[in-house]
């Protein structure tokens, strides 16, 4: 599932021990036109059926790049419920985002 990032959804599914994913993605970035598709196709997977997706749009949410101190578009952070598991920038390979997404799981 995929939604906008807001700040109550993302306490709401740490609270709820979620595996999360911000993506932190930029309308004009090329990488993140890369990355769509393979989180897209990723999330289809049985595997992460139950991952949430939180979009975060680069150029306009100032306040949620100074919380996750992202300084770049096309950055992938991975929540197991309140602990941050990993995170990859302008990571275009499915093998690695996958494996990344894995890493949710504790």
């Amino acid at each position: 599932e995929t939604k906008t990032f807001d700040a109550q959804t993302f306490a709401q599914l740490q609270d709820a021990g979620a595996q999360i994913v911000v993506d932190v993605r930029a309308d004009w970035c090329p990488t993140c036109k890369q990355q769509a598709p393979i989180l897209a196709e990723l999330m289809g997977r049985q595997e992460f059926k139950d991952y949430t997706i939180l979009d975060v749009d680069f150029d306009t949410r100032q306040d949620v790049l100074k919380r996750f101190r992202v300084t770049q578009q096309s950055t992938l952070i991975v929540f197991d419920g309140k602990s941050e598991k990993g995170r990859s920038t302008g990571d275009t390979r499915k093998d690695s985002i996958a494996a990344l997404l894995r890493k949710a799981r504790g």
